[in-house]
């Protein structure tokens, strides 16, 4: 069976925060583009995407989609290890990855639907759930939207919920303690800096963090880039509280510089930036090695599957930006149940149909054609 066909798209879709905003440490922005590939072969189509600029839509079209046209439809990983190869002086990291990623996804997609399975069901899985937590929280919300979305994810049985924090870092504790007061004292309560912290002010905040609101997790107090200020917080920080990151980790290397020393409690990894599942199965074979969890980093409907193929898996991130564009440009999407998402096990492949009238309003790259 041989790849017949690759059609790239990109869908660019508004936030919903304050003002057309969201932030968190170190970024604003007003929108969230996927970029969706489909690939074809025996009148089945797979399905993958990343979340990036429109640009990775054009570096798919011009550098993967030659390599991949024509292969094998069943031998995905080949693919990949031909993608890789092809965009060596393209760059590898980066927009490469996520350019690699999003159509690996699609190539395990249409295998998984060539042979009539549910995707997790091909993979090597170990579970067949994965836990979730809450993540949203952004720093510009008001305390209200604030504490009602975090409570609400905790009344639908989910017992982790994620604020961001650090862009202010004077308002912070009066956002977790209003967030505290609003959850109760059971769930757990995780905090994302996304770099925007010194070393010395990441140690100060952690121990404020977990001693004053149980905070349990803290996720890039300082930026990934710094290995040795992750280390820092990550060994004279408090007990009980995890240092976590690696949502940014785009080649091997990347996740194993994280886990040398190591500099993380807990890693994270993005199978929309990592190389796609196939890139995904090799960072969890370090994860083993290092015997340290492995954490999802959003892209839910996509991670569902690839991570019950992680051995040594932690938890998924159920983001709200991306809860949104999924549910909007895809028909099949999950919900969670008792802190739970569960691939289907009845829908072959992602289980996904992308719902193209809904779509087509936010197109900003390619063309739909029947």
């Amino acid at each position: 069976m041989r790849v017949e066909e690759v059609r790239t798209h990109a869908f660019e879709v508004p936030t919903d925060g304050p003002e057309g905003m969201e932030e968190d440490g170190t970024l604003r922005w007003e929108s969230t583009t996927m970029i969706l590939v489909e690939v074809r072969a025996e009148g089945r189509t797979g399905i993958g995407y990343t979340y990036g600029d429109v640009s990775v839509a054009a570096f798919i079209d011009s550098k993967l989609a030659p390599v991949v046209r024509g292969g094998d439809a069943l031998a995905p990983a080949a693919a990949w290890h031909r993608m890789f190869a092809g965009i060596r002086n393209a760059g590898r990291p980066g927009a490469g990855a996520m350019a690699v990623s999003a159509v690996d996804i699609a190539l395990w997609d249409l295998k998984a639907r060539l042979l009539g399975l549910p995707l997790f069901q091909v993979l090597p899985a170990f579970h067949d759930g994965v836990p979730v937590y809450g993540s949203g929280g952004f720093t510009n919300y008001s305390l209200e939207r604030l504490t009602s979305q975090l409570a609400g994810w905790v009344e639908q049985g989910i017992g982790r919920v994620k604020l961001k924090t650090s862009r202010r870092p004077g308002e912070d504790p009066r956002r977790l303690t209003a967030v505290r007061e609003a959850i109760g004292s059971g769930p757990e309560l995780y905090t994302d800096a996304n770099g925007a912290l010194t070393r010395k002010e990441a140690l100060y905040w952690a121990r404020r963090f977990a001693e004053e609101w149980g905070v349990r997790w803290f996720e890039e107090p300082v930026s990934s880039d710094d290995t040795t200020g992750l280390r820092l917080v990550r060994d004279q920080g408090p007990g009980g509280l995890d240092v976590a990151a690696g949502e940014y980790g785009f080649i091997l290397k990347d996740f194993a510089e994280l886990l040398d020393g190591p500099a993380v409690d807990c890693l994270q990894a993005d199978v929309t930036r990592c190389g796609g599942i196939t890139g995904l199965l090799q960072v969890a074979g370090l994860t083993s090695v290092h015997q340290i969890d492995l954490s999802a980093h959003c892209a839910p409907a996509a991670s569902v599957h690839a991570f019950c193929a992680v051995k040594r898996l932690r938890h998924l991130e159920y983001f709200h930006d991306h809860v949104r564009v999924e549910q909007l440009l895809f028909d099949g999407t999950l919900s969670p149940a008792d802190g739970m998402l569960a691939p289907a096990a009845d829908r072959p492949g992602l289980g996904l149909q992308v719902k193209w009238d809904d779509a087509e309003p936010c197109r900003v790259y390619g063309s739909r054609q029947t």
